[in-house]
């Protein structure tokens, strides 16, 4: 996958919580004014891409969290205690943290600013 691209209600809020919260690097921005559009472009640490946009009224999101379209965004965590402490830092809720019966790793759900769900995966705990 290159990337994923969210739209954001409040481009600033998101720019914050995507970049500080979640600390994923900026690789380019831009303002397309004829569009009244910023464009963020944000680095994952496997190469894939978050493109964030604003657009001037975007419709708000139907339901929660089973609307058409992008379901939630899955982000690996190299240790999900740690991450979850560090979210809980910045005033981030998680759901509790559940084991998946099938590959066995952990996980959990956040949610960014205008809602869209953040699965978070942990590792398949050891022998």
């Amino acid at each position: 996958m290159h990337h994923v691209a969210l739209i954001a209600s409040d481009y600033a809020r998101s720019k914050r919580f995507y970049t500080e919260v979640l600390g994923l690097p900026v690789v380019h921005e831009q303002y397309r004014a004829e569009r009244q559009s910023y464009k963020l472009d944000l680095q994952l640490p496997d190469g894939t891409q978050l493109e964030l946009f604003s657009f001037p009224s975007p419709p708000a999101r139907p339901s929660f969290p089973e609307a058409c379209g992008l379901r939630h965004l899955a982000l690996r965590v190299a240790d999900m205690a740690a991450s979850l402490r560090l979210l809980a830092a910045h005033g981030v809720v998680a759901e509790p943290v559940r084991t998946d019966p099938v590959t066995g790793a952990s996980f959990t759900f956040i949610a960014d600013p205008d809602g869209l769900p953040i699965e978070l995966v942990g590792p398949v705990p050891g022998p």
